[in-house]
């Protein structure tokens, strides 16, 4: 874990927030995420299990969380249990979390370590009526390896079938979609170092350079500036491939007069941003480039314009289709005519706006929550409208991430250039 990202009040806060929701005599547990392998004997980055950090502020594996909020013994209410660090653990990977340091960092007082928790389980489960047990219910998930939490599932339901069993993922969507100050406070200083990231690759932006070279400076930047790297797997796209959403490959070489689209932002105490821009490779968009980036500039202005607390995200998204169709008209790649005779099931504009226009942001960058009904101020949106025409290798997509306020919105990444002449004027500099 990087300096400054570690408050124990704040996981105090968000596991009593939870223990408030679950029913009388009930168990809750939460599980880390494995360490997943790759090929031969290698193994890949650990990700922590967001619900888990969220709630204990651990980024190490073989962790679980028990929540037990009706024990007779105020000890036992809440329990952390942590990897040991035997003798070749110590040699081959170093030291791990100790008790003392555990119960710092989640302010959780009872910690045990992990080859206990079992036997602990099994004896606390007796007392019990409701089991609260994990998921991950991310509408786009798509689970192909079972996690931890899911194997703990099956292995509970057989082995206590007669107890009544309830889930924890909706509990946990609706605590986290409310950021508190806190999480703001991390994800404005990923939202800065990825500032930081981006300047760095405007100024070295040229034809020639291969867009793997960009992906390297912003990986400096966001490393040297105490960010563990990416958000998320970074998109430099040049060319055609500024049209294919999540181009990954990043391996070509940036040509004179084409535009590069950086889908690139740092992520901070696990937290993310999110953030897209388009650069023209010279220095300067031609007429055609900059037609349709004012369009899309307009759609993100517009929708920051009506985003605010109260709004129906069914309204929300209906207000930037038509923001869409109008920008659409302009740059003759619809007709009116043919707008008003669309199946309005299958909107025309989707054809070169295809992706949704915001997404939930937090510690994940596709964060949890349910995007029905009102938007409530504390949620924390990308706004990233976009327009994509391949056969003129201009694809266009301007992304920032927004905090819903009391009465409106707070734009997190105001201070990154975004409007045509600020983009240009930056890579002159």
């Amino acid at each position: 874990m990087r300096p400054n990202t570690l408050q124990p009040y704040f996981y105090t806060q968000n596991r009593n927030r939870l223990i408030n929701q679950l029913n009388n005599n009930s168990v809750a547990v939460f599980h880390s995420n494995f360490q997943m392998p790759s090929n031969a004997d290698g193994m890949l980055p650990f990700v922590q299990n967001s619900d888990l950090f969220y709630l204990t502020g651990i980024d190490q594996e073989e962790t679980t969380l028990l929540l037990f909020p009706n024990s007779t013994n105020p000890k036992t209410r809440e329990v952390l249990f942590i990897r040991y660090a035997d003798e070749m653990v110590l040699t081959w990977e170093g030291r791990k979390l100790s008790k003392e340091q555990a119960k710092s960092i989640s302010g959780i007082e009872t910690v045990l370590w992990h080859n206990e928790f079992e036997r602990f389980f099994s004896n606390s489960i007796i007392d019990i009526k409701h089991v609260y047990l994990n998921s991950n219910e991310h509408k786009r998930a798509t689970i192909l390896v079972k996690n931890k939490d899911e194997q703990f599932v099956e292995w509970c339901k057989e082995a206590f079938p007669l107890h009544s069993f309830k889930r924890l993922a909706p509990l946990m969507h609706n605590l986290r979609v409310e950021k508190q100050d806190f999480e703001i406070q991390q994800i404005k200083a990923a939202c800065d170092i990825t500032q930081k990231g981006f300047k760095r690759l405007a100024a070295l932006l040229k034809p020639g350079i291969y867009e793997y070279e960009l992906e390297a400076e912003l990986a400096h930047e966001f490393l040297i500036n105490g960010s563990k790297g990416f958000a998320y797997q970074p998109i430099i796209a040049s060319g055609a491939d500024s049209c294919i959403l999540h181009y990954i490959s990043n391996n070509k070489q940036c040509k004179d007069g084409d535009i590069v689209l950086l889908d690139i932002a740092a992520e901070y105490g696990n937290y993310k941003s999110d953030m897209t821009r388009v650069l023209p490779v010279n220095g300067k968009f031609n007429s055609r480039q900059k037609e349709v980036y004012q369009s899309v500039l307009n759609m993100f202005h517009f929708a920051k314009s009506v985003l605010k607390p109260g709004l129906d995200f069914e309204d929300y998204n209906k207000a930037i289709g038509g923001k869409a169709e109008e920008e659409l008209v302009k740059l003759g790649l619809l007709k009116l005519e043919e707008i008003q005779m669309q199946d309005k099931t299958k909107p025309l504009y989707k054809k070169y706006f295809m992706h949704g226009i915001s997404h939930f942001l937090g510690l994940d960058v596709h964060d949890v929550g349910e995007m029905k009904g009102k938007i409530r101020k504390g949620m924390l949106l990308t706004c990233e409208p976009g327009i994509y025409l391949p056969e003129e290798n201009i694809g266009i997509r301007l992304e920032n991430d927004i905090l819903i306020t009391e009465n409106g919105n707070e734009d997190l990444m105001t201070n990154i250039p975004i409007e045509v002449e600020e983009v240009e004027t930056l890579m002159h500099k």
